[in-house]
């Protein structure tokens, strides 16, 4: 049974260019299907979801232009969570986090997706990280970053360092690793998303963008899954 997934969302732009669209309305639709999705997952009895929306390299490398809409959507997603009770996330009572060096995004933004954490806050019954400004490897410098700090005040020793105290440092603390990851777009890496937490995770690619992805191919993927034995390093 999947308790945990991971989703790379990634096919938006070449989705767009394919139709001779610009790449933002690419992210549009891209963000349409990711609403169904998570409906998706909560129908099969997914409890914890994380998806990797926007990486903290794409904040660097993606046009300024590109950025500000994708932005854009974020705060009308966001706005849509904070007023509309019929929106996935109220009518399912999903937490939602924002995971991520959030702290590099516009404040507007920030404050919106603030907004939406403290809103959703008490929700319980399924969870949602969205991987913004996120990288796998940026998540584990910040962890240990904060742990080199309680250990120059004497709070951890060096001796004590095991997976465990990192576990509880890394943005998805207090969340079961994911069983299963899925990335669609047909690229078969998982381009720094949970590198710890995904060790070992089974790994489902789909050569479909993601815009195109269909509930069937969610199903078949889960379906995949089920059907893997999985030996942990055994």
């Amino acid at each position: 049974m999947i308790k945990s997934l991971g989703i790379v969302l990634d096919g938006n732009r070449r989705f767009a260019k394919y139709l001779m669209k610009r790449p933002w309305e690419g992210h549009k639709v891209g963000l349409n299907k990711a609403r169904q999705a998570i409906e998706w997952s909560c129908e099969y009895g997914i409890k914890y979801t994380t998806a990797y929306v926007l990486s903290f390299e794409n904040l660097k490398t993606r046009p300024r232009k590109e950025l500000a809409y994708i932005f854009k959507y974020l705060k009308e997603e966001a706005e849509a969570i904070l007023t509309d009770k019929n929106h996935i996330v109220n009518k399912n009572k999903i937490k939602v986090r924002f995971i991520g060096r959030i702290h590099l995004l516009p404040k507007d933004v920030v404050d919106k997706l603030t907004s939406v954490e403290e809103a959703t806050k008490n929700n319980k019954n399924y969870y949602l990280n969205i991987a913004i400004a996120y990288g796998g490897q940026q998540e584990i410098v910040d962890a240990v970053k904060v742990i080199m700090e309680k250990s120059m005040k004497g709070l951890i020793s060096p001796a004590q360092l095991n997976e465990q105290i990192i576990k509880e440092h890394l943005y998805t603390n207090g969340q079961p690793y994911p069983d299963l990851i899925i990335r669609t777009g047909g690229e078969k890496r998982l381009s720094n998303f949970l590198p710890f937490q995904s060790a070992y995770s089974e790994l489902i690619f789909l050569e479909k963008k993601w815009p195109e992805i269909q509930k069937q191919d969610f199903l078949n993927a889960f379906k995949e899954f089920e059907q893997r034995k999985r030996r942990f390093g055994s």
